[in-house]
């Protein structure tokens, strides 16, 4: 099952994402700057690989819902994203308020 929500964040929108499969749920958060999500994002690819893209996002571990994701910390975030001033450690939620 997938499932898309609004969500606003100090006024903000951005759209939650989440992909339920076996075992496992994929979690993102995201608008038409950048993203969050869940400790399945490969940021080491996106830096390497898919630098030239500029891709701004941040990964979060051990998350299982929206809401965690939007309070912990992230565990990594890509190049593109360390340009808008997100960087390790910031809490998902004030890491999308950059990414505008």
């Amino acid at each position: 099952m997938i499932e898309l929500k609004p969500l606003w964040i100090d006024g903000e929108p951005f759209t939650a994402i989440s992909v339920q499969l076996p075992k496992t749920t994929l979690l993102a958060v995201a608008n038409d700057k950048g993203y969050i999500m869940c400790g399945a994002l490969d940021v080491a690819l996106l830096n390497e690989k898919l630098r030239d893209r500029g891709i701004v996002a941040g990964r979060a571990v051990g998350v299982r819902t929206i809401d965690q994701l939007l309070e912990a910390p992230l565990e990594s975030v890509t190049l593109a994203a360390e340009q808008l001033g997100i960087s390790r450690g910031m809490k998902g939620k004030d890491a999308l308020l950059l990414m505008k």
